[in-house]
Protein backbone atom coordinates (compact mmCIF):
# COMPACT_ATOMS: atom_id res chain seq x y z
CA UNK A 1 0.00 0.00 0.00
CA UNK A 2 1.48 3.31 -1.02
CA UNK A 3 1.17 6.61 0.80
CA UNK A 4 -1.79 7.89 -1.21
CA UNK A 5 -3.85 4.77 -0.56
CA UNK A 6 -2.97 4.98 3.14
CA UNK A 7 -4.18 8.57 3.32
CA UNK A 8 -7.44 7.68 1.57
CA UNK A 9 -8.04 4.85 4.02
CA UNK A 10 -7.38 7.11 7.03
CA UNK A 11 -9.76 9.73 5.61
CA UNK A 12 -12.51 7.11 5.23
CA UNK A 13 -11.98 5.75 8.73
CA UNK A 14 -11.81 9.14 10.50
CA UNK A 15 -15.30 10.32 11.49
CA UNK A 16 -16.21 13.96 10.86
CA UNK A 17 -17.33 16.00 13.90
CA UNK A 18 -21.00 16.61 14.29
CA UNK A 19 -22.14 20.21 13.40
CA UNK A 20 -23.76 20.50 16.82
CA UNK A 21 -20.41 19.78 18.48
CA UNK A 22 -18.72 22.51 16.39
CA UNK A 23 -21.39 25.03 17.40
CA UNK A 24 -20.98 24.15 21.07
CA UNK A 25 -17.17 24.50 20.90
CA UNK A 26 -17.50 27.87 19.13
CA UNK A 27 -19.90 29.11 21.81
CA UNK A 28 -17.54 28.04 24.62
CA UNK A 29 -14.62 29.88 22.95
CA UNK A 30 -16.65 33.09 22.52
CA UNK A 31 -17.76 32.95 26.16
CA UNK A 32 -14.17 32.51 27.35
CA UNK A 33 -12.95 35.52 25.33
CA UNK A 34 -15.83 37.69 26.57
CA UNK A 35 -15.20 36.73 30.19
CA UNK A 36 -11.42 37.57 30.21
CA UNK A 37 -10.36 39.79 27.25
CA UNK A 38 -7.22 41.16 29.00
CA UNK A 39 -4.73 38.48 27.83
CA UNK A 40 -5.86 38.94 24.23
CA UNK A 41 -5.76 42.72 24.41
CA UNK A 42 -2.24 42.63 25.89
CA UNK A 43 -1.00 40.88 22.80
CA UNK A 44 -2.04 43.79 20.60
CA UNK A 45 0.92 46.16 19.94
CA UNK A 46 0.78 49.77 21.09
CA UNK A 47 0.85 50.97 17.49
CA UNK A 48 -2.30 48.95 16.69
CA UNK A 49 -4.14 50.64 19.58
CA UNK A 50 -3.13 54.09 18.33
CA UNK A 51 -0.51 54.73 21.03
CA UNK A 52 2.90 56.21 20.25
CA UNK A 53 5.70 53.87 21.39
CA UNK A 54 8.08 55.31 23.97
CA UNK A 55 11.68 55.68 22.85
CA UNK A 56 14.48 54.20 24.94
CA UNK A 57 12.14 53.19 27.75
CA UNK A 58 11.90 56.84 28.85
CA UNK A 59 8.46 58.07 29.96
CA UNK A 60 6.83 60.40 27.47
CA UNK A 61 6.44 63.11 30.10
CA UNK A 62 10.23 63.32 30.59
CA UNK A 63 11.20 63.82 26.95
CA UNK A 64 13.02 67.05 26.09
CA UNK A 65 10.70 69.82 24.81
CA UNK A 66 10.98 70.83 21.19
CA UNK A 67 13.15 73.90 20.61
CA UNK A 68 11.29 77.01 19.40
CA UNK A 69 12.25 78.95 16.29
CA UNK A 70 14.44 81.56 18.08
CA UNK A 71 16.62 78.79 19.51
CA UNK A 72 16.83 76.98 16.17
CA UNK A 73 17.79 80.24 14.43
CA UNK A 74 20.44 80.87 17.08
CA UNK A 75 21.89 77.41 16.49
CA UNK A 76 22.07 78.09 12.74
CA UNK A 77 23.83 81.40 13.40
CA UNK A 78 26.34 79.65 15.63
CA UNK A 79 27.13 77.20 12.86
CA UNK A 80 27.55 80.21 10.60
CA UNK A 81 29.93 81.74 13.17
CA UNK A 82 32.02 78.56 13.08
CA UNK A 83 32.18 78.80 9.28
CA UNK A 84 33.16 82.47 9.50
CA UNK A 85 35.99 81.59 11.88
CA UNK A 86 37.30 79.04 9.38
CA UNK A 87 37.29 81.74 6.67
CA UNK A 88 39.20 84.08 8.98
CA UNK A 89 41.78 81.36 9.53
CA UNK A 90 42.23 80.89 5.78
CA UNK A 91 42.68 84.64 5.28
CA UNK A 92 45.17 84.84 8.15
CA UNK A 93 47.23 81.96 6.72
CA UNK A 94 47.18 83.58 3.28
CA UNK A 95 48.66 86.85 4.57
CA UNK A 96 50.84 85.39 7.29
CA UNK A 97 53.89 85.39 5.06
CA UNK A 98 53.91 89.20 5.00
CA UNK A 99 55.83 89.83 8.20
CA UNK A 100 55.81 93.57 7.61
CA UNK A 101 52.05 93.54 8.22
CA UNK A 102 52.49 92.30 11.78
CA UNK A 103 52.35 94.76 14.61
CA UNK A 104 53.55 92.73 17.53
CA UNK A 105 54.89 94.25 20.70
CA UNK A 106 56.31 92.25 23.58
CA UNK A 107 56.80 94.05 26.90
CA UNK A 108 56.76 97.41 25.14
CA UNK A 109 59.35 96.34 22.53
CA UNK A 110 58.28 96.34 18.89
CA UNK A 111 59.53 93.21 17.12
CA UNK A 112 61.62 93.70 14.00
CA UNK A 113 61.05 91.95 10.67
CA UNK A 114 63.96 89.59 11.32
CA UNK A 115 62.54 88.64 14.69
CA UNK A 116 59.11 88.10 13.18
CA UNK A 117 60.57 85.89 10.45
CA UNK A 118 62.26 83.79 13.11
CA UNK A 119 58.99 83.49 15.05
CA UNK A 120 56.84 82.81 11.98
CA UNK A 121 56.40 79.02 12.63
CA UNK A 122 55.30 79.75 16.20
CA UNK A 123 52.89 82.45 14.99
CA UNK A 124 51.35 80.10 12.42
CA UNK A 125 50.90 77.39 15.06
CA UNK A 126 49.26 79.78 17.49
CA UNK A 127 46.91 81.18 14.85
CA UNK A 128 45.76 77.69 13.81
CA UNK A 129 45.36 76.54 17.43
CA UNK A 130 43.32 79.58 18.43
CA UNK A 131 41.09 79.29 15.35
CA UNK A 132 40.41 75.59 15.98
CA UNK A 133 39.53 76.30 19.61
CA UNK A 134 37.10 79.01 18.51
CA UNK A 135 35.47 76.71 15.96
CA UNK A 136 35.12 74.01 18.62
CA UNK A 137 33.50 76.55 20.98
CA UNK A 138 31.01 77.62 18.31
CA UNK A 139 30.01 74.01 17.61
CA UNK A 140 29.91 73.05 21.29
CA UNK A 141 27.70 75.99 22.22
CA UNK A 142 25.40 75.35 19.25
CA UNK A 143 24.88 71.72 20.28
CA UNK A 144 24.38 72.55 23.96
CA UNK A 145 21.95 75.39 23.21
CA UNK A 146 19.92 73.15 20.90
CA UNK A 147 19.61 70.62 23.73
CA UNK A 148 18.22 73.26 26.09
CA UNK A 149 21.27 73.76 28.31
CA UNK A 150 20.80 77.10 30.05
CA UNK A 151 24.48 77.30 31.04
CA UNK A 152 25.37 77.27 27.34
CA UNK A 153 23.27 80.38 26.82
CA UNK A 154 25.17 82.16 29.60
CA UNK A 155 28.59 80.99 28.36
CA UNK A 156 27.71 82.06 24.80
CA UNK A 157 26.88 85.55 26.06
CA UNK A 158 30.19 85.80 27.92
CA UNK A 159 32.14 84.59 24.88
CA UNK A 160 30.39 87.16 22.71
CA UNK A 161 31.52 89.88 25.11
CA UNK A 162 35.11 88.67 24.84
CA UNK A 163 34.86 88.57 21.04
CA UNK A 164 33.69 92.20 21.10
CA UNK A 165 36.87 93.20 22.95
CA UNK A 166 39.04 91.36 20.41
CA UNK A 167 37.71 93.37 17.45
CA UNK A 168 40.01 96.27 18.31
CA UNK A 169 43.13 94.14 17.72
CA UNK A 170 42.27 93.02 14.18
CA UNK A 171 44.27 94.50 11.27
CA UNK A 172 43.56 94.08 7.58
CA UNK A 173 40.39 94.90 5.67
CA UNK A 174 39.50 91.34 4.61
CA UNK A 175 40.08 89.90 8.07
CA UNK A 176 38.14 92.75 9.69
CA UNK A 177 35.24 92.21 7.27
CA UNK A 178 34.87 88.52 8.13
CA UNK A 179 35.43 89.24 11.81
CA UNK A 180 32.54 91.73 11.71
CA UNK A 181 30.30 89.19 9.99
CA UNK A 182 31.15 86.61 12.63
CA UNK A 183 30.57 89.18 15.36
CA UNK A 184 27.15 90.06 13.91
CA UNK A 185 26.23 86.36 13.82
CA UNK A 186 27.15 86.12 17.49
CA UNK A 187 25.17 89.25 18.31
CA UNK A 188 22.05 87.93 16.59
CA UNK A 189 22.45 84.51 18.24
CA UNK A 190 22.76 85.99 21.73
CA UNK A 191 19.76 88.23 21.13
CA UNK A 192 17.65 85.26 20.01
CA UNK A 193 18.74 83.15 22.99
CA UNK A 194 17.32 85.71 25.41
CA UNK A 195 13.97 86.10 23.67
CA UNK A 196 10.88 85.18 25.76
CA UNK A 197 10.21 82.01 23.76
CA UNK A 198 13.82 80.87 24.19
CA UNK A 199 13.78 81.65 27.92
CA UNK A 200 10.60 79.60 28.36
CA UNK A 201 12.24 76.71 26.47
CA UNK A 202 15.32 76.74 28.70
CA UNK A 203 13.14 76.89 31.80
CA UNK A 204 11.12 73.87 30.67
CA UNK A 205 14.31 71.92 29.95
CA UNK A 206 15.68 72.79 33.38
CA UNK A 207 12.46 71.61 35.02
CA UNK A 208 12.56 68.36 33.04
CA UNK A 209 16.15 67.79 34.15
CA UNK A 210 15.19 68.32 37.80
CA UNK A 211 12.28 65.90 37.39
CA UNK A 212 14.57 63.22 35.98
CA UNK A 213 16.97 63.65 38.90
CA UNK A 214 14.14 63.14 41.38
Amino acid sequence: MNDMELLRQLARETPLPDPAELDAARARLAAAIAADPAPHAAAVPDAARGRRPQSGGQPAGLLRPAAPEPVLDAVRLMYGGAAGTVVQLIIALFFIGNTSAYHLTVFGHHLTTAQLSHLRPLIVTLVIAVALVLVALWLWMARAVGRGRNWARIVSTVLFGLATLELTGIHGLAQLFWAMLTWLAGLAAVWLLWRPAASAFFNRCRQKALTRQQ
